[in-house]
């Protein structure tokens, strides 16, 4: 009869458990659909509610203090998230969360210290190198693009350092940089409205990059992997004689992709002259250069583009919206920035 008696209670206790956590989940569902609505009193008093049946729970901690931030009670956000990425639980978000606080009420320093210690702790987090380098801003001597690039290195996936990475270039006139960043970030995040700036940016950066007639003239390039691209380009640039536009632009980067590859070994293997090659074998490299750079160039003459070529775009489209653009770890070929 203990025994019994014994496994009874743990049942109970068991399911007593499983239904606890399942109604933290449903209103953690709660508060956010309330969050969606731009209603942050009610999920405040949903995730408290909450609170009261699981004290420490980090998901509804960093739910409420995100709600707070989003109410802009930044005191209570503070309060509450500022123990978050010292648990042995804190995770990226954590710190995420306590950062955009710090941002809000301008505590630099310790934006600064607890965005090193996030680091130090998730050394592969290229959202932590992307918002440290937010943090110390492009005008801080350099100090940002390190942030920008570490991430880039040790986390290709995530878009947000390619996007202020190619930025920055962009800004200090390094045009190599900025136009390989800036194709690799739009293919990975390929409908915001930071893609439509990226793409006009790309269209003035090609342009600089042939401003002069020789390409290498004026230049002192040691990266390696930059010299084999400019060489490689300069060799392709009549393709641009007339001027740069999507056509001609297509017209010297098909060239470019033919004569990379055709080489007995390639020296850099890179997922996004690969994804060039992919599409000149299928028929859709035209297409997907007037997607990158028509509109930026001129939007009537792309729409009146795209309309003759209805079928050959929607494929395109079809075949983009159907994929996912991912870098392989290994090729970052970028020099280590002092």
């Amino acid at each position: 009869m203990k025994k019994i008696f014994f496994f009874l209670l743990l049942f109970a206790t068991v399911y007593h458990c499983d239904a606890q956590q399942q109604d933290v989940k449903a209103l953690d569902e709660t508060a956010k659909t309330f969050i969606r609505q731009g209603d942050y009193t009610n999920a405040i008093i949903v995730y408290n509610r909450a609170l009261q049946q699981e004290p420490q729970n980090l998901e509804m901690l960093k739910g409420l203090a995100f709600t707070y931030y989003l109410q802009r009670d930044y005191d209570k956000a503070l309060k509450v998230a500022k123990p978050l990425p010292e648990r042995a639980d804190g995770d990226v978000q954590s710190f995420q969360i306590l950062g955009m606080v710090y941002k809000a009420i301008e505590e630099e320093k310790d934006c600064e210290k607890m965005y090193k210690e996030g680091i130090k702790k998730f050394p592969k987090s290229g959202v932590l190198y992307n918002e440290y380098g937010e943090v110390l801003g492009t005008e801080n001597g350099g100090n940002a693009i390190k942030q920008w690039e570490k991430g880039i290195e040790v986390d290709p996936n995530y878009s947000s350092n390619y996007y202020n990475a190619s930025k920055y270039y962009y800004s200090k006139n390094e045009k190599f940089w900025c136009v390989i960043y800036g194709e690799i970030f739009v293919n990975i995040e390929s409908y915001s409205n930071r893609t439509a700036e990226m793409k006009d940016i790309l269209m003035e950066a090609y342009k600089k990059l042939f401003a002069d007639a020789e390409l290498m003239k004026n230049t002192n390039i040691k990266n390696a992997f930059a010299s084999a691209f400019i060489s490689q380009a300069n060799s392709e640039s009549a393709a641009i004689a007339q001027g740069i536009s999507a056509e001609s632009l297509t017209a010297l980067r098909t060239r470019f992709i033919l004569a990379w590859f055709d080489k007995p070994v390639i020296q850099f293997p890179f997922r996004l002259f690969d994804y060039h090659r992919q599409l000149l074998k299928e028929g859709m490299f035209d297409a997907y250069n007037q997607w990158l750079f028509g509109a930026a160039q001129n939007l009537a003459t792309f729409q009146e583009w795209s309309s003759a070529h209805a079928d050959e775009y929607k494929r395109f489209i079809d075949f983009q919206k159907g994929r996912i653009f991912k870098l392989p770890e290994g090729q970052y070929y970028q020099t280590p920035l002092k």
